[in-house]
């Protein structure tokens, strides 16, 4: 447990701190990424997965009035195949930054990472990974004078519906349709095929599949699937978040996941989907399509989202330890 600076009490996470943590999180994202922030069943879900203890793995900082100001977590995902990796979220809310508070958080989650890491018996690289917005470089900076070293970059993108074309033709033999819960198996295992060559990704287990479908922000209406026969061989997963759209400055709505499986790549069945999606989506009375896409994505997706209209608006960095 951090032991300063002055002033500032560190005790571990419970469940029961989700509210705290998104109140924070909304001041937090202010300065650092002004168009989101974290919902309150968001945070739920991340504390209440069964491979979190948030008694070891969280901590809460607040000041002298009991104002919560610092919080961090630290993952380890389950299931790795490829690579052990461990994830360290968090933040500090503005006006206290430079008393050390990052420091000290940042130290202690470095700490539990390793731990993590040395608990695992699998004989795989391994990484801890944080991000930083390029709109807190002071972020960054911490992260470097810890030994992290930038690794990849993330663009966020966003596309005005009224300006963008939605029309692009469905391959022969397709069918694209809404969401269907019977197909959410095939879309998880479409989905691990798909993100098997992307940077980081691991496969995506049922209880955090499942779990992301029962956040009151995932839409099944306005996500597609594309279906060959009965295979499921493409896919775009809506999030809808009405609380950003007075931040975002429109009614938004958030493209979470974008895949097409190997054999499918190059024949515009991304750019179809998309298109799809971008119709429900203006003909449900929304303004903007936002996502975040890897700049060195080996599957071309930030040009496929250039021409359909998509813009860079921000830009977040991952820095990484490897061992």
């Amino acid at each position: 447990m951090p032991s300063g600076p002055a002033g500032i009490h560190w005790r571990s996470l419970t469940t029961d701190d989700a509210a705290t943590i998104a109140e924070l999180a909304e001041r937090i994202s202010a300065r650092d990424h002004p168009t989101w922030s974290e919902s309150v069943d968001e945070i739920h879900e991340e504390l209440t997965h069964s491979w979190v203890d948030p008694s070891s793995d969280g901590l809460l900082a607040t000041d002298a009035d009991g104002t919560a100001v610092a919080w961090g977590l630290v993952v380890a995902p389950p299931d790795p195949e490829s690579l052990v990796h461990v994830i360290l979220f968090g933040g500090v809310a503005a006006g206290h930054s430079g008393r050390g508070i990052g420091r000290e958080l940042l130290a202690w989650q470095q700490s539990r990472a390793l731990h993590m890491l040395a608990a695992s018996d699998a004989t795989l690289p391994a990484w801890v990974l944080s991000y930083a917005p390029d709109r807190a470089p002071e972020h960054g900076r911490l992260l470097q004078r810890r030994g992290f070293e930038p690794a990849r970059y993330f663009t966020t993108l966003e596309a005005d519906l009224a300006l963008v074309d939605s029309q692009a033709a469905v391959p022969d033999r397709v069918r694209v349709l809404p969401f269907d819960a019977s197909l959410s198996e095939a879309v998880r295992e479409a989905k691990n095929a798909a993100f098997a060559d992307h940077w980081g990704s691991q496969p995506a287990s049922r209880e955090a599949w499942e779990s992301m479908q029962g956040l009151p922000s995932f839409r099944a209406d306005l996500s597609r699937i594309a279906l060959a026969g009965d295979d499921v061989i493409g896919f775009v997963i809506t999030e809808t978040n009405e609380d950003d759209w007075e931040r975002a400055g429109s009614r938004s709505s958030y493209i979470g996941l974008v895949g097409t499986v190997r054999a499918w790549r190059g024949r515009g069945l991304a750019s179809a989907l998309l298109a799809a999606v971008m119709q429900a989506y203006r003909d449900a009375g929304l303004e903007t399509a936002v996502l975040d896409v890897d700049t060195e994505n080996p599957t071309g997706a930030l040009g496929v989202y250039t021409r359909l209209g998509f813009e860079p608006t921000a830009r977040d960095v991952s820095y990484r330890l490897q061992f």
